[in-house]
């Protein structure tokens, strides 16, 4: 087996275990929201469970107001029973005002207690109290809810409540945390399940289609001059791109706040643009000049006051080999605005050779020989043919320039250049025509000088004078 397919298959894997851990991450944000809204909202009572007796459904009673027939009485979290709606009060109001009560018996009460029945035959009720404080008040309609009499409702009641008290600290917590818990998971997950469902088939097509694109992204940059890794690096980008888009629509599926979200979502990229700004300008930069590849690898540029052959197209940097044997890294951000010029791109590049000669000497008869000369040159490009121009009639010399097709790359230009100058001086000399070299003039700035020589003249012959 190659390296190159245990390389694949290392990689293959190590995406898997990303997009198997991801897709549990998710899961428990779901559920830790889940947990919270349901902390932060009211508990939505259900349909009472049978303890020792089964409520009755009274035709006589009116639908209470918010749709809830029963409501669980808590203590330390955890539902001893269920109380029905009153003619004036509903089932969740006259649960809430219980455990309220509940809730402050046992923080003022921790010394102990009982819950006893005190009876009311003239009306009809039980008192439960606890500590000569009035609990509540069962009421025949609780009676005939649980199908029983008052009396023996209340001493029911009064049981459950007094075995929750008795209970020990720690046993009452982790029971009602363990069943607050299944409750609530079991509560969220049928009221949420349409939303679960749906969060779900758009994990699914989000793990879907950014495989896809990945495997395009792969496909399309084999195209790039740029080495493996930068190719690598840009499919996982996609990849990833997907994946928060795809976990954004989700959340919204479950029914996220977009607005809150884009908020958040907002702020945070805005404080990460200025801190990471110039990284990820240089990146962006990289991506684009892979995809539009304006030089590939082993091309001839020149960025700024840089020449040299590309080495290495990174997304951060573009490295350059001068033509002394220096290595340039400039950052991507530098070389997609600047001008860049490309000596290689064309495979041809045009050269020229200027030489002087004499007013005398026939114009027409040094074309024909610089011409032979320059196509005797192997190297030479046939075409374009070369073209041979009088670029100026100077002080004492005509000026003529002969311009040639070479290889573009920057040894076979000058090689070329020079082999062809080298031509055109031993053709000329066999022909006895005399090159004339345009004699360069140095002017000398002697105002300074003049000036101090006049004035000390002046000085000598007032002496004289005066003398």
């Amino acid at each position: 087996m190659s390296i190159w397919t245990i390389k694949n298959k290392l990689r293959l894997h190590s995406t898997q275990v990303l997009d198997v851990i991801l897709i549990a991450s998710l899961i428990v944000v779901v559920v830790v929201a889940g947990k919270v809204v349901a902390q932060e909202t009211a508990p939505t009572p259900t349909t009472p469970q049978n303890t020792t007796a089964s409520p009755q459904k009274n035709n006589s009673a009116l639908t209470p107001s918010d749709g809830v027939y029963f409501a669980d009485i808590l203590v330390r979290g955890k539902p001893v029973f269920q109380v029905g709606s009153l003619s004036d009060l509903s089932a969740s109001d006259r649960a809430q005002i219980v455990n309220r009560r509940i809730a402050s018996f046992l923080v003022q009460s921790e010394a102990g207690g009982a819950v006893t029945v005190e009876p009311d035959s003239t009306r009809g009720i039980a008192l439960l109290k606890f500590n000569n404080r009035v609990l509540m008040t069962v009421t025949g309609q609780d009676a005939q809810d649980f199908n029983t009499t008052v009396e023996a409702l209340a001493g029911q009641w009064a049981n459950q409540l007094n075995q929750a008290f008795k209970q020990p600290p720690f046993a009452i917590d982790v029971g009602q945390r363990l069943w607050s818990t299944l409750r609530s998971f079991q509560r969220d997950t049928i009221n949420s399940l349409p939303s679960l469902i749906g969060t779900l088939l758009t994990l699914g097509a989000t793990w879907l289609i950014a495989r896809i694109l990945r495997r395009l992204t792969l496909v399309g940059t084999q195209q790039w001059q740029g080495n493996d890794d930068s190719k690598l690096l840009v499919s996982r980008i996609v990849y990833g791109g997907v994946w928060v888009a795809g976990s954004v629509v989700a959340l919204g599926v479950l029914g996220l706040d977009f607005t809150t979200l884009f908020g958040t979502l907002g702020l945070t990229s805005v404080v990460i643009g200025f801190s990471v700004r110039d990284v990820l300008s240089n990146y962006f930069s990289g991506i684009i000049l892979l995809a539009s590849h304006p030089f590939r690898l082993g091309d001839q540029i020149i960025i700024k006051e840089f020449e040299g052959t590309v080495k290495q197209i990174e997304l951060r940097a573009t490295t350059l080999l001068t033509y002394d044997g220096r290595t340039v890294y400039i950052p991507n951000q530098e070389v997609f605005s600047a001008v860049i010029t490309n000596n290689t791109v064309s495979g041809k590049r045009r050269t020229s050779v200027s030489v002087g000669i004499t007013y005398d000497t026939d114009i027409n008869t040094v074309k024909k020989i610089l011409n032979d000369a320059v196509l005797k040159v192997v190297g030479v490009e046939l075409e374009p043919k070369p073209i041979i121009l009088v670029r100026e009639l100077a002080t004492g010399t005509v000026n003529i320039e002969v311009r040639f097709w070479v290889n573009s790359q920057r040894l076979p230009f000058i090689e070329m250049t020079s082999l062809a100058t080298q031509a055109i001086k031993e053709s000329l000399r066999q022909a006895e025509i005399k090159l004339i070299t345009v004699p360069q003039i140095k002017v000398i700035q002697l105002t300074d000088n003049i000036n101090r020589t006049d004035n000390s003249d002046r000085r000598e012959a007032n002496n004289e004078r005066s003398n």
